[in-house]
């Protein structure tokens, strides 16, 4: 287990850091508050167990080794994403007085995970880096994850909370407004990321 602070180091910074994932859940907590955000953080973390998963048994290298599979993957995550935008864009401004709508929930979380180019690239980059358990394959790959899925929840519950924060702070309408279209802008900065990578 010598390796274990180094892999929950370098999975902590590739969580944390800012990506499709936790810019949606902090744009989620400012629109539409921490307990209508609940849902859609708890369809994040499902879809990254369907993600460690995959990328853990081998079984995402295979699908994307199969002719055509990889950029047919990339248009349809990336069409997800930009349709996020658009609803991150168009949700009531922060600070509005008017009663927002209904944030996306479980089924929308779920997607983002499962569409999110960087959850596959940051679950590859330590599960393939970092060995745990040596001689032990699987139990290794078992205590990776298991690791890697504590600090999503971890990660998700702090970005949604920030977000919350910040939508109770902002209170101008038009500023609200920026703050929805600067989160929209990210996430298709991300997506024009993810085709210049």
């Amino acid at each position: 287990m010598n390796a274990a602070p180094l892999f929950l180091m370098t999975s902590l910074a590739l969580v944390g850091s800012p990506g499709p994932n936790t810019l949606s859940l902090t744009a989620i907590g400012a629109a539409f508050g921490t307990r209508q955000g609940v849902p859609y953080m708890i369809g994040l973390n499902l879809g990254m167990v369907v993600v460690v998963a995959l990328v853990g048994s081998g079984l995402w290298a295979m699908m994307l080794s199969s002719p055509g599979v990889a950029p047919v993957v990339t248009v349809v995550a990336s069409a997800y994403l930009l349709y996020l935008a658009f609803r991150i864009a168009t949700a009531p401004p922060l600070g509005a007085t008017a009663v927002p709508g209904r944030a996306p929930g479980l089924s929308p979380g779920v997607m983002l995970s499962l569409t999110n180019p960087k959850a596959y690239v940051a679950v590859a980059a330590v599960v393939s880096r970092y060995t745990l358990m040596p001689g032990q394959p699987v139990t290794d790959e078992v205590v990776k994850g298991a690791l890697f899925l504590a600090l999503v929840v971890i990660v998700n519950v702090a970005w949604l909370a920030a977000g919350s924060l910040l939508g109770r702070t902002v209170t101008n309408p038009r500023v609200g407004r920026l703050v929805n279209l600067g989160f929209a802008g990210l996430l298709v900065v991300s997506v024009l990321a993810a085709f210049l990578a």
